[in-house]
């Protein structure tokens, strides 16, 4: 199973829908939330190549953007065979 980071904050809406999507996949994943750390904001956007919004979703060290572009793989049947590498 691939390794799953999430940068969220506690009353993003996207935040949340996005770790349902993970969660109904069964998808282990690491949350760290902004909202509680600002060095963990900081990480978020270094990460994402200067991205500041929430969530940031990382697979297996890839950033694969926010809580659309989650879904976008998703529809495009992309998603499951990037959580089972």
């Amino acid at each position: 199973m691939a390794t799953v980071d999430i940068y969220t904050s506690k009353t993003c809406p996207y935040c949340i829908k996005a770790k349902s999507l993970l969660e109904s996949k069964g998808v282990d994943y690491q949350e760290f939330r902004t909202d509680e750390d600002p060095k963990l904001a900081e990480e978020s956007v270094k990460r994402s190549g200067g991205k500041r919004t929430v969530p940031q979703v990382f697979i297996n060290g890839y950033h694969v953007g926010g809580c659309d572009e989650l879904y976008a793989l998703k529809g495009e049947g992309k998603l499951d065979p990037m959580l089972e590498a």
